[in-house]
């Protein structure tokens, strides 16, 4: 496993980061025990959950599930960069209650003791703002965060889903208050049929020293294979890729790719990750593997080294925006 700091910070990460979303709704306890010792096995040390994982009545259930897997002793603990998220509303559905969701400080201050207690941990590596809150201001944001690192729950601050002129505001602020570090990572949706965040979001991780943390590197498995799969094994796709394909145009654009890679003799879901790792600023993308199998074919595209011929040829497939602000300007 190869390994890269978090942004401007000192913290060491591996290229890949273990996503749980997976746990609990789709992949059961005992398996997601078993990926979380393979990751670990493999060197990769930052994995990432969120409160509301388990989503509807289960909330919470995945870091349940992670709290557990640290119980099991090991040194698990101190091996993993521990990343979840807060927003959600986390009452039952149905049953919301105001200061039960979003960022403010009492909300803030919930969370994380609820997530603790769930995690069985006495302390969250890297807490991120799952959303922007139009209603919160960053002063009391930042005043509720300061508190939690004084008492050494949280160490650092991410955000996930933001713009880039949020993630502008909230480090100026924070600069403006002293004594905070501010945001030190921000994970977007990004990967290659989906690149948009080279507009505003990259560029402004860039400036305030970010990482960049993508989610959904393979776009929902568009970009894993699987036209391949439909003809070769009967598998036909489901949810965004399903969706994306019955438009003729983004069927042609999958089909020429996976005909590229399979040119180069080029697994495609391993080079949609790989092709992430080239970009600047990216830290690691997140991958969300089902089983063993899935977790491994990711590792891979650690080591794999794309051509500059293949990269060339990946970008004319799936042109970028081009350089801010000209993109957009003229």
């Amino acid at each position: 496993m190869k390994y890269t700091q978090l942004g401007r910070t000192g913290l060491k990460v591996s290229r890949l980061v273990l996503g749980t979303m997976n746990f609990g709704p789709q992949t059961d306890e005992a398996d997601s025990h078993a990926i979380m010792d393979s990751a670990l096995d493999s060197g990769i040390n930052f994995f990432d959950t969120a409160n509301v994982y388990g989503w509807g009545e289960n909330k919470g259930r995945t870091e349940t599930i992670i709290g557990n897997w640290f119980a099991k002793g090991g040194e698990r603990r101190d091996k993993v960069v521990l990343a979840t998220k807060v927003y959600a509303n986390m009452a039952p559905d149905g049953e919301a209650w105001p200061n039960h969701d979003k960022l403010s400080a009492l909300n803030i201050r919930r969370a994380v003791e609820a997530s603790l207690k769930r995690l069985q941990t006495d302390y969250i590596d890297v807490y991120q703002f799952h959303h922007i809150d139009r209603s919160t201001p960053f002063e009391e944001i930042w005043q509720a965060i300061d508190v939690l690192v004084q008492q050494g729950k949280i160490l650092y601050v991410g955000s996930s889903n933001f713009p880039g002129y949020k993630i502008a505001q909230a480090n100026e602020i924070a600069a403006r208050r002293g004594g905070t570090i501010g945001l030190v990572s921000e994970q977007c949706l990004y990967n290659l049929a989906e690149r948009r965040a080279e507009m505003e979001v990259i560029p402004a991780a860039q400036e305030y020293g970010l990482g960049v943390i993508p989610w959904s590197p393979l776009h929902g498995g568009l970009l894993g294979g699987v036209i391949k799969k439909e003809v070769e094994g009967g598998r036909r796709a489901g949810g965004r890729a399903a969706d994306s394909l019955a438009n003729t145009s983004v069927r042609a654009q999958i089909q020429a790719y996976e005909d590229l890679l399979d040119k180069h003799g080029v697994e495609p879901g391993e080079a949609a990750l790989a092709w992430l790792l080239t970009r600047p600023g990216v830290t690691g993308p997140i991958v969300g593997p089902r089983t063993a199998e899935q977790l491994e074919s990711a590792i891979r595209a650690v080591e794999l080294e794309l051509s500059e011929e293949l990269l060339q040829s990946l970008d004319e497939i799936f042109p970028g925006p081009g350089p801010s602000p000209e993109a957009f300007a003229w």
